[in-house]
């Protein structure tokens, strides 16, 4: 069975690449509200292929001659050279309205996920509801991200321009107007927009990036009463094939603690480690939602100490009869006193 070969038309495929590179390029030139608004201010005043002329002459006067100044002017000089007609010029415009409202939908992309994150302190780190939160985050924000930008643009095809503050109202008339106009001409706004949106997304949230299940033990320990000076992260004299996430002494004891979300088959290497090493007390703190009994046994049979999400602990009554399982709530300067 043969699939019909697709065929994009060039012209949209030129206009389309076009008002992505303007886009991308409005973004690397980091230009503020108030530099956006003089960009606008100058376009009323020049609605022609004339504005080119007369961003050129206000470079110094509006950017001024800072690192940063003379950065906008690098971008929106490689902008400039592709504007040959009113239709490029319109697409500008319509670029540049566009970055200035991105800070709203990409705030509001993550207003849902913010929601989530309000809960995490009523949350045990190192619990399944904990761990669900922060795992969820990134994919929530880019599909929120996604969902938002569709919604917006068929709201500025349909004309409806009431989503937002009275204040922004006849903004968005105007790019409504802009957005249905470009459009019958072959640009898409959302699709491409998406594009340069969703690099926004993922450099939010590599910034916003929340903790590693390692840094919520690490914090767990620390709350406990651990010194964090004395935790190092090292690997065992004995295995050096096996490297202790944490490993500090606690009243005249040796602890070394592997520490993995899932424990998959890197068990069998702590397993290993437990017959060589002279350390005297082994603990592995899981997740605990890829164990069976066979592994629990497998671990506890090497004397090494198990501690899981309270959740998974609950539910799977074989863990609360095996000597040397601890729900991860029992993490405390008690428990690990008494481990031998």
């Amino acid at each position: 069975m043969g699939i019909e070969k697709i065929k994009i038309e060039k012209y949209k495929f030129d206009i389309n690449l076009k008002f992505y590179f303007i886009l991308k390029y409005l973004l690397k030139a980091s230009l503020n509200d108030k530099d956006i608004h003089k960009v606008l201010e100058l376009y009323s005043l020049n609605k022609n292929i004339s504005l080119k002329k007369a961003l050129i002459s206000n470079y110094e006067k509006f950017f001024g001659k800072t690192k940063s100044g003379l950065k906008k002017v690098e971008f929106l000089s490689d902008i400039l050279d592709l504007l040959e007609n009113d239709l490029d010029i319109e697409l500008f415009i319509f670029s540049l309205k566009l970055v200035a409202i991105k800070p709203l939908l990409l705030q509001e992309a993550k207003t849902r996920d913010l929601l989530d994150s309000s809960k995490l302190p009523t949350l045990n780190p190192l619990s399944l509801a904990y761990d669900k939160i922060t795992t969820f985050t990134p994919y929530s924000t880019r599909v929120s991200g996604a969902l938002l930008s569709l919604i917006f643009f068929d709201k500025l095809e349909n004309k409806d321009t009431v989503f937002l503050s009275n204040d922004t109202t006849e903004f968005l008339k105007e790019l409504s107007y802009e957005a249905i106009k470009l459009k019958n001409v072959g640009v898409e706004p959302n699709q491409i927009f998406m594009l340069m949106f969703s690099e926004s997304i993922n450099q939010s949230i590599t910034s916003d990036s929340g903790s590693s299940y390692e840094d919520r033990i690490l914090s767990v320990l620390k709350n406990i009463g651990i010194d964090e000076d004395k935790i190092s992260k090292t690997h065992d004299k004995n295995d050096s094939s096996t490297e202790f996430d944490f490993f500090f002494e606690l009243d005249g004891k040796t602890y070394g603690i592997g520490a993995k979300r899932t424990l998959r088959e890197r068990y069998k290497q702590f397993i290993k480690t437990a017959q060589m090493t002279k350390i005297d007390v082994m603990i592995e703190i899981t997740l605990g939602i890829d164990l069976t009994e066979e592994k629990v046994k497998a671990i506890r049979n090497h004397n090494i100490y198990l501690f899981v999400a309270d959740e998974v602990y609950i539910s799977n009554k074989y863990l609360q009869k095996i000597d040397g399982i601890y729900s991860a709530k029992k993490l405390n300067l008690e428990t690990l006193k008494q481990l031998k």
